[in-house]
């Protein structure tokens, strides 16, 4: 875990939130496939890799009263809370790598936007989904968003591994259900266009 996390550190400690090409000011996409999974307002919500990205401050307005954010960098998180003030504290913060973390508690909607394309090793993809698997509750659904086919082959300095979501489907396994699909174009602080796509699957099995 430290390169990982020295690199997304000495991101965060030398730009701010919208210096960075992912930044969102609103992270609508995401949003709504949050709502369209349909969880109440108790149920508990992960953004993985969310750093400072506005999902949290998004989620708190909407009522949800159980956001966890994960995120190798707490540079990343700190800027996050700061931002949000008093009301952070109704979220949780956790410092950590996806693919070697230990979840403590079961989630009813996964998300990420941000840690799945950087994972170019086979093994920490297969490492990343046994994280899912033990961390997301039957029933449940996990939203995973990517560089598309045709999107950057690099980001922050790094490779990436560009996904549709046929090869996420591949990467999840059978147990994991396709529900919905699309495209975005995203527009970086400096106007320039990234291909995105956003995949929601549901957990087979009963809640």
């Amino acid at each position: 875990m430290s390169d990982r996390s020295s690199h997304w550190d000495g991101v965060y400690a030398t730009k701010g939130e919208a210096e960075v090409s992912w930044f969102q000011n609103s992270p609508s996409t995401s949003l709504a496939m949050i709502r369209a999974a349909g969880p109440d307002h108790d149920a508990a919500i992960i953004d993985i890799g969310g750093g400072a990205s506005r999902l949290v401050d998004a989620l708190l307005r909407d009522g949800y009263r159980d956001v966890s954010v994960l995120d190798l960098s707490a540079n990343a998180l700190d800027a996050a809370r700061k931002r949000i003030g008093p009301a952070a504290a109704s979220a949780s913060w956790i410092v950590a790598d996806a693919t070697t973390w230990q979840p403590a508690k079961t989630y009813e909607v996964w998300h990420d936007r941000a840690a799945f394309h950087f994972l170019t090793d086979p093994r920490d993809r297969a490492a990343y989904v046994e994280r899912l698997r033990s961390a997301l509750a039957p029933g449940g659904h996990v939203i995973i968003a990517t560089f598309a086919p045709d999107g950057p082959e690099k980001c922050s300095g790094l490779p990436v591994q560009r996904h549709d979501s046929a090869s996420l489907a591949a990467e999840l396994g059978p147990d994991f259900a396709l529900i919905e699909t699309q495209s975005e174009t995203h527009h970086t602080p400096w106007d320039s266009t990234q291909a995105f796509q956003f995949s929601r699957f549901r957990r087979r099995g009963q809640k």
